[in-house]
């Protein structure tokens, strides 16, 4: 819901739906005089811009949170817009400068503008002569401009709609504001921005933690596959050693080549137990992470949402990370189903209520680590590949849609780090039905097609589950935070 204020106000008061609960932001008039006013846009030429625009600094730049805190309430207060919106556009964008892309469609920065969109309405507020998305004062002193321009003065949703024509966008940077608060202090135990620094730098942690258990889980296979062939050939040479026939030469020959595969065995063996250890040591730390992000997201729940699956309607897209990082194709090499590429260690996710019928957490052919999951209307899913299953994702247990249940990998017979999803039996391709289509641009880009973007009707909302219950009962006991 939206209710607007008169331009002279120093208070906008967003009402969120329901009426639950009103969130206030404190707007102030213009601030610094020389820079570019919001009224009129950048004229042709006016600005000196980056070339090619659309590439990347080989240096971003970084930024702590102190330092963004006070970018933030400047940029504010020069166009009187409120700080904590530009905040979070900032971790909705670009996630505080470290996805700045270019985006499937183009959007660059810090705040990730359009080209033409930043011709407009760029400018340079760090004073180096170049009006540069790239830079973080000059992109968000930028948003805040487009913000005003867009009547955030007076009313502050249809300004950010301005900037992402999607309500839900608006809903969800309108809650994350929230949880910045009007505090300004910094103290990672208190709420407002403390609070979501707290959260963010959680959820940095836990993508560590996920790529390191991923990348220490993905080659114990390969390594037990080769002490495996190494003990076969060892084995077929002990056996050629004790026929009395041969030669001593031979002999000696045969046993200098079995002490080095003994040798071999034992170092593969002294990685396989490291990256055991690397695994539970990750897992560990997993657990005291998913621990913290449940207690620390009750003082920020907008927050804690980010990152965690996407819905719509009754269906949650299995792999996280975006359509910036994850990409599928229409079609499939040899059969029906969808290879969903992603980096190594992504998160994924159940894709809708369903029961598990079977897992592979230690492997099983050319799927490698996976398992089976029936839907409700009797559908099965199969997916493969990944790097580690969750322990409760086991035969009989309930699932809940957005159920966390591994992590994405190239276990079995794969080339690279993906999710391979496809029904049983493979009568035809997921990425045709209706459900997995409606992600396009929300949480994938196709490889072979232009996305569009945020194709997700009104309805869609993100959260994090905090709970699984891995009862044969059929219950489902999952804990939500939006």
């Amino acid at each position: 819901m939206r209710r607007a204020v008169a331009a002279a106000a120093l208070v906008a008061v967003l009402a969120f739906a329901g009426g639950a609960s009103a969130r206030s932001f404190t707007v102030v008039p213009s601030g610094p005089a020389g820079l570019p006013s919001s009224g009129t846009p950048n004229a042709p030429g006016a600005i000196n811009v980056p070339f090619p625009l659309s590439v990347p600094p080989q240096q971003p730049a970084v930024r702590s949170y102190e330092d963004l805190l006070a970018l933030w309430h400047r940029a504010g207060d020069a166009y009187g817009v409120p700080w904590q919106v530009l905040a979070a556009i900032n971790k909705v964008e670009s996630d505080f400068g470290r996805n700045m892309g270019p985006s499937s469609a183009g959007a660059v920065g810090w705040m990730q503008f359009m080209p033409d969109t930043w011709l407009r309405w760029g400018l340079d507020a760090s004073g180096d002569g170049l009006a540069d998305p790239w830079n973080p004062d000059d992109a968000v002193f930028s948003a805040a401009r487009y913000l005003a321009a867009a009547g955030g003065h007076d009313d502050i949703s249809r300004a950010v709609f301005a900037y992402n024509h999607a309500q839900w966008y608006v809903d969800e940077v309108l809650a994350l504001a929230a949880d910045f608060g009007s505090g300004a202090g910094f103290d990672f135990g208190s709420t407002g921005p403390g609070a979501v620094f707290r959260l963010d730098d959680l959820q940095r942690q836990m993508a560590v933690a996920r790529s390191a258990v991923a990348h220490a889980r993905e080659a114990m296979p390969r390594l037990e596959r080769r002490v495996g062939r190494s003990s076969d050939t060892q084995l077929r040479l002990e056996l050629k050693a004790g026929n009395p026939k041969i030669s001593t030469a031979e002999f000696r020959d045969l046993e200098a080549r079995i002490r080095g595969l003994e040798r071999q065995q034992g170092r593969d063996r002294r990685r396989i137990e490291e990256r055991r250890a690397a695994v539970a040591a990750g897992l560990t730390k997993l657990q005291s992470l998913k621990s913290d992000l449940a207690a620390a997201s009750v003082a920020a729940p907008a927050t804690a949402s980010l990152g965690g699956a996407l819905s719509s309607g009754d269906y949650v897209f299995p792999v996280g990370g975006g359509p910036d990082v994850v990409s599928v194709g229409h079609t499939h090499h040899d059969y029906p189903a969808a290879d969903i590429v992603a980096p190594e260690g992504s998160p994924l996710y159940a894709l809708a209520d369903s029961v598990v019928l079977d897992s592979y957490p230690d492997g099983s052919g050319r799927c490698g680590i996976g398992f089976k999951l029936q839907l409700e209307n009797g559908v099965v899913y199969v997916y493969c590949h990944l790097s580690y299953l969750e322990p409760a994702v086991v035969p009989g247990a309930a699932l809940a849609a957005g159920a966390p249940v591994g992590l994405v990998g190239s276990t079995g017979h794969a080339t690279g780090p993906h999710l391979h999803l496809q029904f049983s039996p493979p009568v035809s391709y997921p990425q045709e039905e209706p459900w997995f289509q409606s992600f396009a641009g929300v949480a994938f880009s196709w490889l072979d097609a232009p996305t569009p973007r945020h194709s997700i009707a009104p309805k869609e909302r993100r959260f994090t589950v905090v709970g699984i219950t891995p009862a044969p009962s059929g219950s489902r006991i999952v804990g939500f935070t939006r």
